[in-house]
């Protein structure tokens, strides 16, 4: 432990990007090797010019993508999910650019199944380092090693939560001191906490070795963040501010650009307003409708119809015109489930209702009857995965009553959505259900990725067939 005692007072993280990099270039040579042997159960491929010429290419662009966006930063404060995630999407960038100038190049006598073993063991490789370096930081900061030491500056909501999230977790490596604040509020946070009020500060810091200070207060309080400020530059202490956005927007996420030194600060990220995530978005809508039209469509269509039509007269698809992006209509196909009637365009369906017929109660409650939205999604009006589209009446209605309804038709309409899965569907009897509604499908337009796609169809495909209680 006296190594570790030793250790624990250099500043590693300072060399940790290099040291990222070192490492992970190590493991990508040796899961080229394993992959080599795994396929040829030798190395001798691997000497020809086309394999050492790809070899090369792979770590340059490995180094390019750590070094993107800041790939291989150190964050303290982050669940080995992210790091999964972040590790799947350079690889498939990766391996995305390395099949590019493979065909480029016509290199033809580059394996791919060697390639294929490649990717596989360079991600068991990459995951098995990074958990084994949180598990290495959980035990040397158990110790009491490695530790940051920091207080926060406001007795307040934002305050206890910033602590919360850094104290809940010994991987993070940050031990809390205490609260400094002039007034308590003994409903959000311990009193033991409070170790006293502002001008208690400065005489702590001389006394104890503080990291980082934490401050959560209002910008109305400016005289004494200037003097926190103060104190801190003097004492070698890293301040970092906690804005409250929540007085602007219920949105998680925020973001901060530049333009030119002016920062400005937009209430929510959108992923797919990057062209690559809507071109990667639009290609699966496409390649996943088409594969549905084609496989199901043929065999399963004609039975649903002829069933419709022996049930009850009228049309076989139910026709409505919903709400899409932008708030641009369109006409939304699906199954007929009712009885012709004349409120079909203005009265949401309800438990029980009259209306449905006893083959349509059966399609909506497996979600058969919006298998014709597929085409929606190959003619571009909706996406296999977002909000739910609304009537056009309820859109205009609901846009009045919640502030941020609108938010939702940033993005494509879906024939299935995060709302939906966990729970938010069908009527929304109270006002509550429809922004419950809303607070999800604006989280999943802040948080979207193909990986959320595939995650909420198949959660969807799961609830097919264990039955939703709101399916009716």
């Amino acid at each position: 432990m006296k190594i570790l005692q030793k250790l624990s007072h250099y500043r590693f993280s300072r060399y940790f990007k290099l040291l990222f990099v070192l490492v992970d270039v190590v493991l990508l040579n040796l899961a080229t090797i394993l992959s080599a042997l795994a396929r040829f159960e030798s190395l001798d491929k691997l000497l020809s010019k086309e394999e050492r010429v790809v070899s090369l290419l792979a770590i340059l662009i490995w180094i390019v993508l750590l070094l993107q966006n800041d790939s291989n930063r150190s964050i303290r404060v982050e669940p080995i999910e992210s790091i999964l995630f972040r590790t799947i999407k350079k690889l498939l960038i990766h391996a995305a650019l390395i099949s590019i100038f493979v065909v480029y190049l016509k290199y033809t006598d580059i394996s791919r199944l060697r390639l294929f073993y490649f990717y596989l063991i360079f991600f068991c490789l990459l995951m098995f380092s990074r958990y084994f370096s949180m598990k290495l930081l959980k035990f040397i900061r158990a110790k009491g090693y490695n530790f940051k030491t920091f207080i926060v500056v406001g007795v307040n909501e934002s305050g206890e939560k910033i602590r919360k999230i850094l104290a809940k977790d010994l991987t993070y490596g940050y031990k809390f001191l205490g609260f400094f604040d002039d007034s308590i509020d003994i409903g959000i946070v311990d009193p033991s906490l409070v170790l006293g009020g502002f001008d208690a500060i400065l005489k702590f810091v001389d006394e104890k070795q503080i990291d980082e200070m934490y401050v959560a207060l209002h910008i109305d309080n400016i005289e004494i963040i200037n003097e926190l400020t103060r104190i801190c530059e003097q004492n070698m202490i890293r301040i970092k501010f906690i804005p409250d956005f929540q007085l602007y927007t219920k949105s998680s996420k925020v973001e901060v650009v530049f333009y030119e030194n002016t920062p400005v600060l937009m209430f929510r990220t959108e992923p797919l307003e990057l062209v690559v995530n809507r071109l990667a978005k639009k290609a699966f809508d496409i390649v996943f409708s088409a594969f549905v039209i084609l496989l199901i469509f043929p065999w399963l269509f004609p039975i649903i119809m002829l069933i419709i039509k022996l049930e009850s007269p009228g049309p076989i698809f139910f026709k409505q015109e919903r709400s899409g992006r932008d708030n641009r209509t369109f006409m939304c196909f699906k199954f007929r489930s009712m009885y012709v009637n004349g409120l079909a365009h203005k009265k949401q369906a309800e438990k029980g209702d009259s209306r449905i017929t006893k083959f349509g109660a059966f399609i909506r409650k497996t979600s058969i009857d919006e298998l014709p939205q597929f085409f929606n999604v190959f003619y571009g009006d909706m996406s296999v995965v977002g909000p739910r589209p609304h009537m056009v009446n309820l859109a205009k209605e609901y846009s009045d009553l919640i502030n941020n309804y609108l938010v939702r038709q940033y993005a494509k309409p879906g024939i299935t959505g995060w709302a939906q899965v966990n729970g938010y569907r069908g009527e929304t009897k109270v006002l509550s259900d429809m922004e419950n509604r809303v607070e999800y499908d604006i989280w999943y337009i802040e948080n979207w990725s193909l990986l959320l796609d595939v995650k909420i169809i198949i959660k969807t495909v799961l609830n097919i067939f264990k039955g939703e209680d709101n399916a009716y």
